[in-house]
């Protein structure tokens, strides 16, 4: 009976011990906690950062300058920049199968979808025209995005980004008649910098 016992016992814990996950296998691959970076493209400069709320889920904060094509309330103005101030909750939803396959993640590098939510002021404007009095109508867009970010060495990164949303003009307060809402592209390509 003591055998028996005991064979039962030793079978028992073996099965134990190999039914156990290794820790990396069983623990879910995560966003960084919180990265601050700069970043630049064709259409612009821009400070963030991004801020964990779950292991997929990152709040990117961004504050920088937009180009800005002013022809619908202002055709003089000429090429301009803006302020723009972008609040935009990313999803990166493939941290798990890139890791899988040995991809980087680190400095959140992956695919994502986000809800770019932009809010772009006359507040400090810097124009490039001819027009001295420059201008911009305050406005909000809301752009469903979808993107990739790809790490370029230890702090360097790309990014690029594509989505359709809505655009409201707040031109009652710039002295308008109406205020006017339009579909909105965000398409963007970025090179930048993680500190």
């Amino acid at each position: 009976m003591k055998k028996k016992v005991l064979t039962l016992l030793i079978c028992g814990l073996a099965l134990i011990a190999t039914s156990q996950n290794t820790p990396e296998k069983s623990q879910k691959q995560s966003v960084e906690k919180s990265i601050f970076g700069i970043q630049t493209g064709f259409a612009g400069l821009w400070i963030n950062n991004e801020l964990k709320l779950s292991n997929q889920i990152a709040l990117r904060t961004e504050l920088g300058f937009d180009a800005y094509d002013n022809d619908d309330f202002y055709p003089n103005a000429g090429f301009l920049l803006t302020t723009v101030i972008t609040l935009e909750p990313r999803w990166y939803y493939n941290l798990d199968k890139r890791s899988s396959k040995s991809k980087r993640i680190d400095n959140n590098s992956g695919n994502f979808f986000s809800l770019k939510t932009s809010f772009r002021s006359d507040d400090l404007l810097l124009d490039f025209g001819d027009d001295n009095n420059a201008q911009i109508v305050d406005n909000l867009s809301i752009i469903p995005t979808w993107g990739i970010r790809r790490n370029l060495g230890k702090h360097f990164n790309y990014e690029t980004g594509i989505g359709v949303g809505y655009i409201q003009y707040f031109s009652k307060n710039a002295g308008f008649s109406k205020n006017k809402g339009e579909t909105a592209v965000n398409l963007h390509l970025r090179i930048g910098y993680q500190f």
